[in-house]
């Protein structure tokens, strides 16, 4: 196959497009720039899309012997990762870039461009299990649970999966460091990156303040319905927040207080204690798909958060366009508007499929 290799300047990429190479495939090497300015992103491992990160890419293909290219998609991850960032914190819901980003720029444009220039597949260094199958494609879990990064992968769905390739699925990361020493790589012991891409001091708040401008407005107390304190925008705070909520951090029972609900249009940051977080049911919507429609009443395991576990939950209703209502078996903390939540057969095993946390209750 005439494969496509995405390669960021890290070991997993360079140990996948290597793996993809020995396996015979006719390998080109792409990475993408991300950064309008890289010499101004995050360097030294934390962050991604540096100056640096490119050198390394390609000494790394270099080293494997592939070609290699640089992709500018600075401008589509603006308008489409970034913008989406800011516009779901001005709603009052909390994205996750790395879902977005690889759903509209790692496969989604990638991909398109490489199937326009004759490439069968995207070889990337995620970790997770991807089997071609005569049924179609299947999506499962890392062999090594502490690196799985299934769930940010739930939203390439059937399409997207069947011209991907995760050559790292199989093989837990301290073996893809010795095999990328082995092979000369010296990117072999280069620490992962961490955080979000396009913000390169760390600092979400400050992020969103700059971008979105103040836009003062009221805690409220969920027991007493006053006000408490002033914030400076509603997009600084996030559903289960309990830091930095610039109030006396305990209710009068003595408890924390977090944050409960988030109204942009009023401006109004509602907090109140932990148990008030409980929810049993979520609703999703835009349902992305990555294998057959499930049906109403089925057991299925999901999961929130890209680290997070998951539990066990019931579909309540199901819609292939609409998206879906799960009842979880025990109540779930911090569930915020925006989250993808991602179903996993009940060996909590296999994708699904995922959607977009509409509400929760």
């Amino acid at each position: 196959m005439k494969v496509l290799a995405a390669v960021s300047g890290g070991v997993d990429s360079a140990v996948a497009m290597a793996r993809a190479a020995d396996a015979g495939h006719d390998v080109t090497a792409v990475h993408m720039a991300l950064s309008p300015d890289p010499a101004l992103t995050r360097d030294g491992g934390r962050g991604c899309c540096t100056i640096s990160d490119a050198n390394d890419a390609r000494r790394a293909a270099d080293k494997v012997g592939v070609p290699f290219y640089i992709w500018d998609f600075a401008e589509k991850f603006r308008d489409t990762v970034i913008t989406d960032f800011l516009e779901e914190y001005s709603a009052g819901r909390t994205p996750n870039p790395c879902v977005r980003c690889n759903e509209h720029i790692k496969f989604t444009a990638l991909l398109e461009r490489a199937r326009a220039l004759g490439f069968d597949a995207v070889a990337t260094g995620h970790y997770a299990r991807l089997d071609q199958t005569d049924s179609g494609p299947r999506l499962s879990r890392a062999v090594d649970p502490g690196k799985d990064q299934s769930y940010v992968l739930a939203v390439l769905g059937v399409d997207g999966l069947r011209h991907s390739m995760f050559p790292l699925g199989d093989t837990p990361k301290d073996q893809v460091r010795i095999e990328a020493e082995a092979r000369g790589l010296r990117v072999a012991h280069k620490p992962d990156s961490h955080d979000i891409c396009f913000i390169p001091d760390g600092d979400t708040a400050g992020f969103l303040r700059q971008e979105l401008g103040e836009q003062p407005g009221q805690i409220i107390d969920d027991q007493t319905g006053e006000s408490i304190g002033e914030h400076r925008g509603t997009h600084a705070f996030t559903v289960g927040q309990r830091k930095g909520l610039g109030v006396t951090t305990a209710t009068e029972t003595g408890r924390p207080r977090y944050v409960l609900r988030i109204d942009p249009v009023q401006r109004e940051v509602v907090v109140g204690e932990r148990e008030r977080l409980a929810v049993s049911v979520m609703d999703c919507e835009k349902p992305v798909w990555c294998g057959p429609l499930i049906a109403a009443d089925q057991q299925v395991r999901v999961q929130i958060r890209a680290h997070g576990e998951s539990i066990s939950a019931q579909i309540v209703t199901v819609s292939a366009e609409s998206g879906f209502q799960v009842r979880l078996d025990e109540p779930l903390i911090g569930v915020a508007p925006g989250q993808s939540c991602v179903l996993y057969t009940p060996d909590d095993e296999t994708v699904i499929g995922q959607g977009l946390i509409r509400s929760a209750g």
